[in-house]
């Protein structure tokens, strides 16, 4: 039997969560994402962005509610953010 690899809300959360953001239970992706980039800090947004580049660049299946909103709300907070701190 084979299994795959899957990152879902839950695992989302979980990642987020063990960065330091805070993440109610039960929050859908998109929600997820949105509280992680309210009141970013350089020290927060680079844990963030790594941890978005591993799950980016591992062979694991991200599900699609999961890597639509990381494509709308992480992606582009993390772009804005450095270019208005560079």
């Amino acid at each position: 039997m084979m299994h795959a690899d899957l990152i879902d809300q839950d695992d989302l959360i979980g990642k987020l969560r063990a960065l330091g953001f805070e993440t109610p239970s039960g929050a859908t992706p998109e929600q997820a994402c949105e509280q992680a980039v309210r009141g970013l800090t350089a020290e927060r947004a680079i844990a963030l962005r790594r941890m978005v580049e591993g799950m980016l660049g591992g062979s694991a299946t991200i599900l699609p509610a999961v890597r639509q909103a990381i494509d709308q709300q992480l992606l582009p907070a993390l772009v804005a953010y450095k270019q208005n701190h560079a």
